[in-house]
């Protein structure tokens, strides 16, 4: 009789416990989710708006009906999603869950948006008489199409600069020892440290004298410059925790230096490089005070000098084509992102992460 007792107080016991910890666990998901939806709302919503507001009517007051009501139908797809994947497991059919998710938001915003969006805002990818009510600075610009190609070349130029250069670099600061090896590194650091708009005026002097003001080459080169000392440390970082005998071994077994480096070490390494060339390109694209500074006629404008001059000559009178603007100019961010977020979530910085 104790024995069956002791058995069924037992049982009793890991229900209890049971049913706890799936509180528990219900508790801090919640919590979790939570957090991170308030984390993520004034990351995310700017970014929404800014696509909205890029389709929609110049009317102010039907923009601003389409924006909340854009933030509410967002509301109601990200609640869908979270209780479509907590329940996931309870559900005989989860794909149709999910497709009947996607219709309903479709409805909605074919229903409350729809009528109201446009593809005027987009005119001055065919378009260049685009410009704003007070002045003329539009009738000085090239087309988007020739500020977007600026960019492009001027970002992977840059790109490929620099990658080019701390790659050896970096290996040979990891795989020598020589004399001042630490006091190099010590100057690496404090030159990416060092605020780089203090310098605005030498490097304009000193393009002026080497007949590179006012030419994109000559701005690719003095990015380059300031952004090597960061490449070349972070590389390095990666190249230190490529074990020694591996290439070693390439060596031992009849490859000479240059094959175990091409073979067998950049390999090892491809994930930094990829990370590296990214935030380069990222960093090039995004530049605008030493554009704006070193062209000064502005015919070879960046997409980010264009976004601000339409900003400026449009503002107060259409704001729809300046968050245009701002689309096509965050696109190719994305795209990259798409294609190098594997390897950049994977990772881990300072080493490989396999």
């Amino acid at each position: 009789m104790t024995l069956i007792q002791t058995k069924a107080v037992s049982s009793a016991d890991w229900v209890s416990l049971e049913r706890r910890g799936a509180v528990h666990r219900a508790g801090f998901l919640s919590a979790i989710i939570l957090f991170l939806t308030i984390v993520s709302v004034p990351v995310l919503l700017p970014y929404l708006w800014l696509l909205v507001k890029s389709l929609t009517l110049s009317d102010e007051a039907v923009s601003r009906i389409v924006l909340w009501r854009t933030s509410a139908i967002a509301g109601v797809s990200y609640l869908g999603a979270i209780a479509l994947a907590l329940l996931a497991e309870r559900l005989r059919k989860p794909a149709l869950s999910w497709a009947a998710l996607c219709l309903v938001v479709v409805i909605l915003v074919t229903i409350f948006l729809l009528p109201h969006m446009t593809l005027d805002n987009y005119r001055f990818l065919w378009n260049r008489d685009i410009a704003g009510t007070g002045t003329t600075k539009m009738d000085l610009m090239p087309s988007i199409w020739s500020a977007f190609g600026s960019s492009v070349v001027f970002a992977v130029s840059q790109t490929v600069i620099v990658t080019l250069v701390a790659t050896p670099a970096a290996y040979a600061l990891s795989r020598f020892a020589f004399a001042g090896r630490e006091t190099f590194l010590r100057g690496l650091l404090m030159l990416h440290a060092f605020p780089a708009l203090a310098l605005t005026v030498a490097i304009f002097i000193q393009l002026h004298y080497m007949g590179l003001l006012n030419n994109l080459a000559g701005v690719v080169m003095v990015l380059s410059a300031l952004e090597l000392p960061f490449a070349i440390f972070v590389l390095k970082s990666f190249f230190d925790n490529v074990p020694w005998d591996i290439e070693m071994s390439a060596v031992t077994d009849g490859a000479t230096r240059s094959q175990a480096f091409r073979m067998i070490v950049l390999p090892q390494v491809s994930g930094g490089l990829i990370a590296v060339a990214t935030f380069t390109f990222l960093k090039g694209w995004e530049e605008y005070v030493f554009v704006q500074t070193l062209l000064i006629d502005k015919s070879q404008m960046t997409m980010s000098l264009y976004l601000f001059f339409v900003a400026q000559d449009n503002m107060g009178a259409d704001y729809g084509m300046i968050a245009a603007v701002g689309i096509i100019y965050l696109l190719p961010v994305l795209l990259l992102y798409t294609f190098t977020q594997k390897y950049i979530t994977q990772m881990s910085f300072g080493g490989i992460k396999g």
